[in-house]
């Protein structure tokens, strides 16, 4: 993570809202937990894709507080998070963000060499949302594929 301006964590997650710093991305040998990431040294931290369920959900109770691993990797130091308010679909994820890095791709700068910079990744989101609506019908299950997808920061 130090060495990467961008990150994609396709896993599951969980969130601690009792302990928000506990809060985790779950791998098969493993979790990660917020606090690791917090002490990490993120100083070329741009983009992280959190391809997880619920990296977005807050707790009820704490209605006007950002207590989730989205804000939480914020604070850590990434300009740009893409996240996630419920539970996504394992079939659509992927188009999702194969969508969104081809356009990432596509509109990088032309000195940029083979590298992308996340500053696009609103539009990126939105076209990749956009891309998927159009290839699901209008029910409410179809709703509930595409709008879970959030974008934070800049």
């Amino acid at each position: 993570m130090e060495e990467f301006s961008s990150i994609h964590l396709a896993c599951h997650a969980s969130q601690n809202a009792s302990n928000p710093l506990q809060s985790r991305f779950l791998f098969h040998d493993g979790h990660l937990t917020l606090n690791t990431i917090m002490q990490k040294n993120l100083k070329n931290a741009n983009l992280a894709f959190l391809s997880a369920c619920e990296t977005s959900t807050g707790k009820e109770t704490l209605a006007d507080e950002a207590v989730h691993l989205a804000a939480g990797m914020l604070a850590a130091g990434y300009r740009r998070v893409v996240a996630t308010m419920w539970s996504i679909s394992d079939r659509h994820a992927p188009t999702v963000a194969n969508d969104f890095y081809k356009f990432l791709w596509a509109h990088r700068g032309k000195d940029s060499g083979t590298k992308f910079d996340g500053i696009l990744s609103a539009y990126a989101l939105h076209h990749a949302i956009r891309n998927l609506r159009e290839n699901v019908d209008n029910t409410e299950l179809s709703l509930l594929t595409w709008i879970p997808y959030v974008h934070f920061g800049y």
